[in-house]
């Protein structure tokens, strides 16, 4: 008798269930929180779709929600992946697919909250297209020297690694010539400034890398694989942004309750409004549902970018409404000043952060601009830019 599909998910929850049983088994009142955590990842709790030994079981990625909600259930407390936001949605999955065994030790340590990550890939000449990164690193023997500027680097100030992307080889065309790293950011060399953002603060940061010695064995995939490596992190990404709209526990969650809350909020006028931005946030509930099962059985794909773009541009609309329908409460802000937060939240604070915090959605992760090439030629099929230097050596590009 062939095994079905419901078969498989419910051996696969049951598995899940076990392994909380057996974490909770372990867990004693004297352990500390990073203990706690560490009982979780060694139970495979931490990432369920992960490789068993990798902080996995080895299941169906459509069941992470079902295994946070157990682990909850359970009485036990899991990291706030809000304290290491790169570590768990972009630096773990790239490190799981392409490391080796002892560059997946690290695993442990970015879901205990030990290690935190930042990413080093956009540079004040290589954004949107990030292809055109120049920063170089230069093969030395046992090390690479890496030289350049990266900028917009979010969580640099408090990141103990970093991934990174520089050029290893200048003689071949851009996409062809870049390769993957782990950076110690405390490493001789690093120097990490502060951007002040229009909301006051410093979430993000430039970062000056001035002949930083990288081992060897910090190369992530193969020499000159950079290109395919960094697009496994950037989906992931944009899944992980994208997945951030839940429509209770999102923005939509704190606007609506704003709204039956409090009766003199209920402009007629912003009503129609927010209505049609339920819709749209549902919508972008249930197309996150359906990417899910569609992830289940491998890495993330284009498809995550449309998660991407419709988290951004529900986010600033429904924080417009926010400010409207709040009236001169709706200005109110905390504090501006200059801060380097460690994490940010974009349904804590008050409505004139959260609607100036959420101008930088359409920026962070891919612009919304190249989010849309993104969907219409990898996803829709439809022709692409014209780019006349896909095939020159990245030396000869005019600079």
């Amino acid at each position: 008798m062939t095994a079905t599909k419901t078969d498989t998910v419910t051996d696969e929850t049951t598995l899940i269930d076990e392994a909380v049983a057996a974490a909770r088994a372990a867990t004693t009142e004297g352990m500390t929180e990073a203990q706690k955590y560490g009982v979780l990842y060694d139970h495979g709790l931490a990432w369920v779709d992960f490789p068993v030994g990798a902080g996995g079981l080895g299941v169906s990625r459509s069941l992470r929600d079902h295994a946070a909600e157990a682990v909850a259930a359970a009485g036990l407390e899991a990291p706030a992946r809000g304290c290491n936001t790169i570590g768990f949605g972009m630096a773990a999955p790239t490190i799981v697919t392409y490391g080796t065994e002892d560059q997946k030790k690290v695993l442990r340590d970015i879901y205990t909250l030990r290690t935190i990550f930042c990413q080093l890939f956009s540079e004040p000449g290589a954004g949107s297209d990030l292809a055109a990164v120049a920063t170089r690193a230069v093969d030395e023997g046992d090390h690479f020297r890496v030289n350049g500027q990266k900028v917009w680097t979010s969580s640099a100030h408090n990141a103990d690694m970093a991934i990174l992307v520089a050029r290893t080889d200048p003689s071949v065309p851009k996409h062809k010539g870049l390769s993957y790293f782990l950076l110690d950011m405390h490493a001789d060399g690093v120097e990490t400034r502060g951007l002040r953002q229009i909301t006051g603060e410093a979430e993000f940061n430039e970062v000056f890398l001035t002949d930083v010695k990288v081992p060897k064995e910090n190369l992530l995939g193969e020499l000159g694989q950079g290109w395919q490596v960094a697009n496994t992190t950037l989906n992931n990404e944009r899944v992980s942004i994208g997945a951030g709209a839940p429509r209770e526990g999102g923005f939509m969650g704190v606007v609506a309750d704003a709204w039956r809350k409090n009766p003199e909020y209920r402009d007629p006028a912003l009503h129609a409004e927010l209505l049609r931005l339920w819709v749209e946030t549902e919508v972008a509930r249930m197309t996150n549902e359906r990417l899910a099962q569609r992830l289940a059985a491998g890495q993330p794909g284009p498809e995550g970018a449309g998660a991407k773009l419709s988290f951004a541009r529900n986010n600033q609309e429904l924080s417009l409404v926010d400010m409207k329908m709040r009236g001169a409460d709706g200005l109110r802000y905390d504090v501006y000043e200059f801060r380097r937060p460690s994490e940010y939240s974009m349904t804590g604070r008050q409505a004139g952060y959260r609607y100036l915090r959420a101008k930088g959605n359409s920026i962070e992760g891919g612009t919304s601009e190249i989010i849309r090439n993104i969907i219409s030629e990898r996803v829709l099929g439809l022709p692409g830019e014209h780019r006349v230097d896909k095939d020159v050596a990245f030396k000869d590009l005019p600079k």
